[in-house]
């Protein structure tokens, strides 16, 4: 694991996380992202839940994984956190996953985020857009 990311934070797979095959049930997978991006937040001075009291809703538009090997009961790995910005109102969260034994990739996502007001209209809370590179991709 060379790569340099903006956030890391550590986990360790637990044995109720895993499926009958004895590896990490896919869905739990999105909960390690999740957990890593709202660590990542509060990292940064935002709390997700306050962000909501005050009208905020971060929510997420579209998630695309791509699984690359298997985590097992007890594998040690790291969940990394990254940001781009997809639009004018949307960002994007890239993450993957490391498995800490020997630093390969175990899973690549890119989550399509936006923040919604209480009455449903998309917009670009400034607390986002601080930690967002100036300008969208292409």
């Amino acid at each position: 694991m060379t790569d340099i990311h903006a956030f890391t934070l550590e986990f360790e797979v637990r044995d109720y996380e895993c499926d009958l095959q004895g590896i990490v049930n896919n869905a739990v997978y999105q909960n390690y992202l999740e957990h890593a991006r709202h660590v990542f937040l509060k990292t940064q001075g935002l709390d997700f839940a306050a962000l909501s009291q005050a009208g905020v809703n971060l929510v997420v538009v579209r998630i695309e994984l791509d699984y690359l090997v298997s985590l097992r009961s007890g594998d040690r790995f790291t969940v990394s956190v990254d940001l781009e910005r997809v639009s004018r109102l949307r960002f994007g969260i890239l993450q993957t996953i490391y498995r800490l034994t020997d630093g390969r990739p175990a899973l690549r996502a890119r989550v399509i985020a936006t923040a919604i007001t209480a009455a449903g209209r998309p917009i670009m809370p400034s607390e986002i857009e601080q930690l967002l590179p100036s300008q969208a991709p292409g």
